[in-house]
């Protein structure tokens, strides 16, 4: 029970006590592994990515109901004229998604991958960063719980993703607040911000991070006051995931930036996650390498929406069926090396 009874204290609690991985589900992992017709170590990262299935699921790797999640919020920040794009254009992309329109759809067909999409109060942008809190300590706390509620109805491998416009300048100043450096260092183009949208961009950034400057030694208050809901909504779903067993691949610059936050409340908290891919947005590369993670893809892609985890979630399902449908040297009738 907390002594304050704020919002964010059964969070901390949370956080601060998160399950492990299961020993012996890996153990049996690799040792399946072992006996493969294969040489050790052939297929490279397929396996690593099976083990760490089996670690974060307690039974042999296996991917039967994988699930996009896309998490859409707006931003007041976006009146600071960071982008050319209108806020609507949230909503309207959240309409293309369940209209099978966008670029998620088609690869979620490909990868037989589940999807689903959270309309986060899109007719309300949170508050502009560069002058108030995105939101109160309440309103984001209640949005972290959508976000773990949202994964229930069983899946056992989790993408997430996001739409928002304006969201890129968030990432930007999540990352300036946790990690320090320059707002140049974190601002990247986003969707399309070149010159004076690029220059207000960086403005806005620096701004923000003034702004809240005396409240940033917490990273829960960093995501309350310079995040946004699909920044909280995403750091539930990956929150909810661990308690659930389920692993979780995270997709590019914005997403990155919720998992973030996790893992400076608790530098474990992202054990159970990969990141999907390196994007095309420049301070991307520098975040995973903050996290101490290695991309799964690098294809160049900056569109967001989940979907350099969704391309990844491929590769998952193929270190998986590899895992569990290859023959071993004995029941093919193989010979070992002596």
């Amino acid at each position: 029970m907390s002594l304050t009874g704020l919002p964010f204290d059964d969070f901390r609690a949370l956080i601060k006590d998160l399950p492990g991985p299961n020993p012996v589900a890996l153990a049996a992992a690799r040792d399946r592994d072992s006996q493969l017709t294969k040489p050790p170590g052939a297929l490279g990262r397929l396996e690593e990515i099976a083990f760490w299935l089996a670690a974060w699921t307690g039974r042999a790797p296996a991917v039967t109901r994988p699930l996009v999640a896309i998490f859409a919020g707006n931003h007041g920040v976006v009146r600071q004229g960071v982008t050319p794009w209108p806020s609507d254009i949230t909503k309207q992309m959240v309409a293309n998604f369940s209209a099978g329109g966008a670029a998620i759809n088609q690869i979620c067909l490909t990868y037989d991958l589940g999807l689903k999409v959270f309309d986060l109060a899109l007719d309300i942008p949170t508050g502009d960063i560069t002058c108030e809190p995105a939101l109160s300590e309440r309103d984001c706390a209640a949005t972290m719980a959508f976000g773990m509620e949202a994964i229930a109805g069983g899946t056992d491998l989790l993408a997430i993703g996001e739409m928002g416009i304006g969201n890129t300048t968030i990432a930007a100043a999540i990352n300036l607040a946790l990690y320090g450096g320059t707002a140049e260092e974190w601002v990247g183009p986003g969707t399309g911000s070149q010159g004076e949208f690029l220059e207000r961009k960086i403005r806005a950034v620096e701004a923000a991070v003034e702004f809240h400057k005396d409240h940033l030694h917490d990273p829960l208050e960093i995501m309350r006051r310079v995040g946004g809901r699909e920044i909280a909504a995403m750091a539930g779903a990956i929150l909810a995931a661990r308690m659930q067993k389920i692993p979780v691949l995270i997709d590019g610059y914005v997403a990155t930036a919720a998992a973030a936050i996790l893992k400076a409340a608790n530098p474990s908290a992202l054990d159970h996650c990969l990141i999907g891919h390196v994007s095309g947005e420049p301070g991307h590369l520098k975040a995973i390498e903050k996290l101490g993670k290695t991309p799964l893809l690098a294809l160049g892609m900056k569109l967001g929406e989940g979907t350099g985890a969704a391309m990844a979630a491929g590769i998952v399902k193929a270190a998986a069926a590899c895992h569990s449908g290859m023959a071993t040297f004995a029941s093919a009738g193989v010979s070992t090396k002596d």
